[in-house]
């Protein structure tokens, strides 16, 4: 009995597992799959398989399912994802494409990707603190007040009121504004924050003192505040009517839990294996309410406009070791079909790392 051939057969029971959730049986495996060898063979390598952890007998059925171990396996041999197919792909495109906005492309991606998965998706907006400075505009509101509008890479704009003792003249807000936006476009908002800070050591903008503090206090605000990270959900209600409500229960709750999720996965999506995902089985999650089931996560993020051609998914990959600024993942059952989980996960998140890179709807052909 040769390692390998077992391998296959424990192969061969999670794909059949997966399609039917039912216990597999030896038969059903020699029918279903050509390994070349009897039902007999495959029962006891079936048997070494339980024994080696990979499989397991529940009650006192003849057939068996795949363990946490056995799913890890069957993940890691996964060498590599097929593309998503055309269809799919001119579908995601047509869908997200109609997007208006960064918010309704994120919620129209976690409905499309739980859609297609029959499982919970999430979908986190870009964090303000992995954003870097594309743009800022100061803007008298009042006699005594300043209103800051600033625009990030990713497309957020945030809005930050500034009080001034004494209000600067016209034209030394404009010639501000213009260098604060030389300087700083394109760094993180917390270089930007520093950069303002230290333009008070040129005596020419000593009487924008208190105006330099005060933006540079809203950047540093910005970069400090996680809470700008939204989580757009789908799919709860999909996945409640495939299983009993009493077993999801536990995985409702983790799904309550939205700031354990973010870390989860945004530490997941940082980590992904050369197929641009990661995959978190079972105890893995380190989740008590995800016990028994799988998270499939990947990040986007901004690219080079080099970098930025589609792929065979029509979609732009994000370069190898730039840092996601968010996550996209489906969430589900240990029995997932992950191949398609994981393509599906993959393709959305190129499509969103290609919308930031575009600053707009993609309209991949």
């Amino acid at each position: 009995m040769t390692q390998s051939r077992r391998m296959l057969v424990l192969r061969a029971v999670v794909e059949d597992y997966i399609r039917s959730q039912e216990p597999v049986g030896s038969s059903a495996v020699a029918h279903n799959h050509d390994l070349g060898v009897s039902s007999a063979t495959i029962r006891n390598d079936m048997a070494a398989l339980e024994d080696e952890g990979y499989l397991t007998q529940p009650h006192t059925s003849a057939g068996r399912i795949p363990t946490e171990k056995g799913y890890r396996y069957f993940v890691d041999r996964l060498a590599t994802i097929a593309p998503i197919s055309e269809a799919q792909r001119r579908g995601i495109n047509s869908f997200l494409s109609g997007s208006v906005s960064l918010e309704d492309t994120l919620h129209r991606a976690a409905r499309l990707l739980a859609q297609i998965t029959g499982q919970v998706a999430v979908v986190a907006s870009p964090s303000l603190s992995k954003s870097t400075l594309r743009h800022v505009e100061i803007v008298p509101v009042s006699m005594s007040a300043l209103l800051a509008v600033v625009i990030t890479d990713t497309g957020r704009v945030a809005q930050h009121l500034l009080s001034m003792g004494v209000m600067p003249r016209t034209d030394e807000l404009s010639r501000f504004c213009t260098r604060v936006n030389a300087v700083c476009d394109g760094q993180t908002l917390a270089q930007a924050a520093r950069i303002t800070r230290d333009m008070i050591t040129d005596p020419q903008w000593q009487p924008m003192r208190q105006l330099a503090e005060s933006l540079a206090g809203a950047f540093a605000s910005m970069a400090d505040d996680e809470r700008t990270s939204e989580l757009y959900m789908a799919g709860t209600s999909r996945l409640a009517h495939q299983r009993p409500l009493a077993d999801l229960a536990p995985l409702f709750d983790a799904l309550e839990e939205q700031v354990v999720l973010m870390k989860l996965m945004s530490a997941l999506s940082e980590e992904v294996d050369e197929n641009g995902v990661s995959v978190a089985i079972g105890s893995e999650t380190h989740t008590p309410g995800l016990l028994h089931a799988s998270v499939v996560t990947s990040g986007y993020g901004r690219i080079d406009t080099a970098a930025g051609e589609p792929d065979a998914d029509g979609t732009a990959e994000r370069p190898e070791g730039s840092e996601p600024v968010a996550f996209v993942g489906s969430i589900g059952p240990t029995h997932m079909d992950y191949a398609t989980t994981m393509a599906a996960v993959r393709a959305v998140a190129r499509y969103l790392t290609a919308f930031l890179a575009h600053d707009g709807p993609a309209t991949h052909s």
